[in-house]
């Protein structure tokens, strides 16, 4: 599986809308975003979902709707330490059905004890990235909306898979908003 070049994701970004919106550069001044040499680094969305701490309950993926959160909109969001929210991808993608993505969480954020975590985005996935952003640390941590969070690397097969996430109707596709757990 070859990584996909920085022409490769500029041209299907602009041909098939691959990511909107696209930022063809790297932009710099804040926590970047943009294209690089062999990735996407896509930003965070002014809107994001925090747990309601309440001692004894279980986070339990099977009953994750029974959950409660905090809505919040921002310019930014302070994540309690040891303390995960849910944000979004700023941008939407549509995955093409002969590759997979890889997504990192931005090196910057990695040194602050902050940990993004995001599946692969499988072959024919589309929607806005549903992210866990998880602050390590003991203390405090922001995240910044409209600035980088995470770089996508594409994977490109040369095959096309015989089921893709469209084909198989995942119950994740097409997602608008922050999504939890779904079974």
């Amino acid at each position: 599986m070859p990584v996909k070049s920085d022409r490769w994701i500029k041209q299907m970004s602009f041909e098939n809308k691959m990511i909107e919106p696209f930022e063809p550069l790297q932009v710099r001044g804040g926590i970047s975003f943009g294209l690089s040499s062999y990735g996407y680094d896509f930003r965070l969305a002014p809107e994001f979902k925090i747990l309601k701490d309440r001692p004894g309950v279980i986070i339990d993926p099977k009953t994750f709707s029974s959950l409660e959160f905090e809505e919040k909109a921002g310019a930014f969001c302070d994540i309690p330490p040891h303390r995960t929210i849910l944000g979004r991808s700023l941008e939407y993608f549509r995955i093409p059905r002969n590759i997979l993505t890889i997504c990192y969480g931005k090196s910057t954020y990695a040194r602050c004890g902050i940990l993004v975590n995001v599946t692969p985005f499988e072959p024919e996935w589309e929607g806005f990235a549903t992210l866990s952003i998880s602050n390590l640390s003991g203390m405090t941590a922001r995240v910044y909306a409209n600035e980088g969070i995470a770089q996508l690397i594409f994977l490109e097969s040369d095959e096309l898979c015989d089921i893709s996430y469209l084909d198989k109707q995942g119950k994740y596709q097409a997602q608008k908003e922050i999504t939890g757990a779904k079974i």
